[in-house]
């Protein structure tokens, strides 16, 4: 039953019933419930965690791959499995959401809401383009809201044994929003440069260790074909756009077909098709020609060998590409000379930064002697000849980065996290390690604490948002633990 009736009238679901994939006799993914779980099983759902992310189930997703960090591999096997396991322990506890409950949930779905709430125009678009790429169908997006108020569900069971002490709110709170005072001591690595001198001995002492890796550049050349969207086509959307874009992967098929002919030639095939034929210059892998502007063309091109010239069609944004490999440069050994400039610029870095990092250790070890002998801050700080640099003050939870500018999320700098991460537990007066900083480095000094001055919404706020986190963990060590239990192997390669 289609899920565009359920929006409008309280019908009952139908769940498809799927065959058991495990007893089919394919390749074996994992071993679970005392049943084998097929890599066609298993691949069926790595489509649904595609599928969960297109939906914007990003709290789903993200419990349900806890711990595979970006690998994506990993987070594709943890969503799998925690899926077979969410599944039979949502049964064995007789969780079921009603089908209104489940109806309510697809309605709220982030792919689906437009200015004023759901929009079906967008389900209908996704239900009737996007699923079946994915090879799904539109019961699977029922089977996912399922899955989602299952673990809710589930989550709100394991809360009745989740706590937050006040002592515990209070320091993290604490810990959160004080508004930091913090001083930094910068090395910069133009001011240490002139220190470091690199002599013809130690050149030669590095080519010799390091001739192997002292090589040129692989050059390549190559023809292309390109066929793309023209100016009014780049306009269109949704399935007018792919009608298109289909069309053209048609014409790039018959081409690269023509191209397997014995005897083809780019430029007679070109001609056939009318389309006009494209040279670039020598480019690099790390320097491409400007006429390659999208990665995977360059990767393409890198791939090609006298044995196999030709491309297979290359999907861009707007269209396709078809690679000929005309020319192509081995890498080769530099000779001393050659090398010099590359050995010159990676020994003066190394040694800048060497002796970057031994001055701020040495500074840090002096700034705390000074602390613990009562002596201020500021007159070692002189007596070193640097400046210190005052920040804005902040607090650790910076509310400001959190609100979206538009569809981007603001984030802090590299930096400044770096900064915020080592400071965290720090009291005033402390002084951090010495912290790389790119090719500078830098020293922290947290000068001050204050205490945010009204704290009962946002520590109200706060309690929710750990109590939550908490809950999060309870539910990913559960089904950690139930993976355990029902003896979850996998199969070995």
């Amino acid at each position: 039953m289609i899920v565009i009736a359920i929006l409008a009238i309280p019908f009952v679901f139908y769940f498809v019933q799927r065959p058991d994939y495990g007893a089919i006799g394919r390749d074996q993914f994992a071993r679970i419930y005392d049943r084998n779980v097929s890599v066609l099983e298993a691949q069926q759902s790595a489509r649904l965690l595609n599928l969960a992310q297109i939906l914007g189930m990003s709290d789903f997703v993200g419990t349900m791959t806890a711990g595979a960090g970006m690998d994506q591999n990993q987070g594709a096997v943890q969503f799998i499995v925690n899926l077979l396991v969410l599944r039979h322990e949502s049964e064995r506890l007789g969780v079921r959401p009603s089908t209104m409950e489940i109806a309510d949930a697809v309605r709220k779905l982030p792919a689906f809401h437009g200015d004023s709430g759901f929009d079906i125009n967008k389900f209908n678009e996704l239900v009737q383009n996007g699923l079946a790429p994915l090879g799904l169908a539109e019961e699977h997006i029922e089977q996912l809201v399922r899955d989602q108020l299952c673990l809710s569900q589930i989550q709100k069971l394991l809360a009745a044994g989740v706590s937050l002490p006040k002592s515990e709110l209070d320091e993290n709170f604490q810990r959160g929003y004080d508004k930091l005072q913090v001083s930094l001591i910068r090395f910069r690595s133009a001011d240490f440069d002139k220190d470091v001198k690199i002599t013809d001995e130690d050149v030669q002492k590095y080519y010799d260790a390091h001739k192997g890796e002292l090589r040129s550049d692989e050059k390549r050349k190559v023809e292309f074909v390109q066929l793309t969207l023209n100016e009014e086509e780049k306009k269109l959307s949704g399935k007018a756009r792919i009608e298109a874009l289909q069309k053209l992967a048609d014409r790039a098929t018959d081409f690269t077909q023509a191209l397997l002919e014995k005897g083809a030639d780019v430029k007679e095939a070109a001609a056939k098709f009318q389309l006009p034929v494209h040279e670039t210059g020598e480019f690099t892998a790390a320097q491409p020609d400007p006429q390659l502007k999208d990665p995977q063309l360059v990767s393409a091109a890198f791939k090609l060998s006298e044995k196999e010239p030709h491309s297979d069609a290359v999907q861009v944004a707007d269209g396709f590409y078809i690679l000929h490999l005309t020319g192509k440069t081995d890498s080769r050994q530099l000779a001393l000379e050659e090398a010099k400039p590359k050995i010159v610029d990676a020994l003066k870095k190394t040694r800048t930064r060497e002796l970057i990092s031994t001055k701020g250790a040495e500074m840090v070890q002096q700034l705390r002697e000074a602390k613990k002998s009562g002596q201020p801050l500021d007159a070692v700080i002189a007596k070193a000849g640097v400046k210190p640099e005052k920040l804005p003050a902040f607090s650790l939870i910076d509310e400001e980065m959190e609100k979206p500018e538009g569809d981007v999320q603001k984030k802090p700098s590299p930096e400044l996290s770096t900064i915020k991460e080592a400071v965290a537990l720090l009291n005033a007066g402390d002084v951090t390690d010495f912290m790389p900083s790119g090719t500078d480095g830098l020293i922290a000094i947290l000068e001050k604490r204050e205490p945010l001055a009204e704290a009962g919404e946002k520590k109200a706020a706060f309690a929710k948002r750990i109590l939550d986190n908490k809950e999060r963990i309870a539910v990913v060590e559960w089904l950690r633990d139930r993976q355990q239990a029902a003896g979850l192997e996998f199969k070995k390669t």
